[in-house]
């Protein structure tokens, strides 16, 4: 009506305008994965990593990090939990923006989907960021900003379509309910 109209000649006056998200894909090549299995979310010795060191080694993943532990690095000594495997082909995709909430619930059911055909992955995750400096953390809460701004959850899916929620909030936050 009147007021949509008003917001949007505001918006066009004060040179604003809608940005889409960018969109990068890469494939990583020989990529040490760490063994998971569904049920266990603590891991076993010698059969699996638990949800944490899954978590760690995600971090280095998407931030690029060296997972072959050389002691010549200056950046990281990091390496991928043991046990592990080597994939031969692992595709990445990062999505940067403001993406609502039905989209990711879309983007989550099609990732569902990819199990649906005989594929030789065990596992596929997607990891969801908030921005550091976002007003509302979870729901309607408050984002509690001090030092980090943390504010991320990861769905890992199996093969058998079990998952695993992974939850991440900043000092000052609440968890989500």
């Amino acid at each position: 009506g009147a007021e949509g109209s008003t917001l949007m000649s505001y918006f066009s006056k004060n040179q604003i305008q809608a940005l889409k998200p960018k969109i990068t894909f890469s494939t990583l090549r020989d990529l040490q994965c760490p063994v998971l299995l569904s049920n266990e979310l603590q891991g076993k010795p010698e059969e699996s990593c638990s949800t944490e060191e899954l978590s760690e080694w995600l971090g280095a993943v998407l931030n690029q990090v060296g997972l072959d532990n050389k002691s010549s690095s200056f950046l990281s000594t990091y390496c991928c939990p043991q046990p592990n495997t080597i994939v031969e082909k692992a595709f990445l995709c990062t999505i940067t923006g403001f993406i609502i909430p039905e989209k990711i619930i879309q983007l989550l059911e099609q990732l569902c989907c990819y199990f649906g055909e005989p594929k030789l992955a065990h596992w596929l995750t997607l990891t969801v960021h908030g921005f550091a400096d976002s007003p509302v953390s979870w729901r309607e809460s408050e984002h509690g900003f001090h030092k980090g701004g943390e504010n991320l959850y990861n769905f890992v899916i199996f093969r058998n379509l079990d998952y695993w929620l992974q939850m991440a909030v900043g000092t000052y936050d609440d968890c989500p309910p």
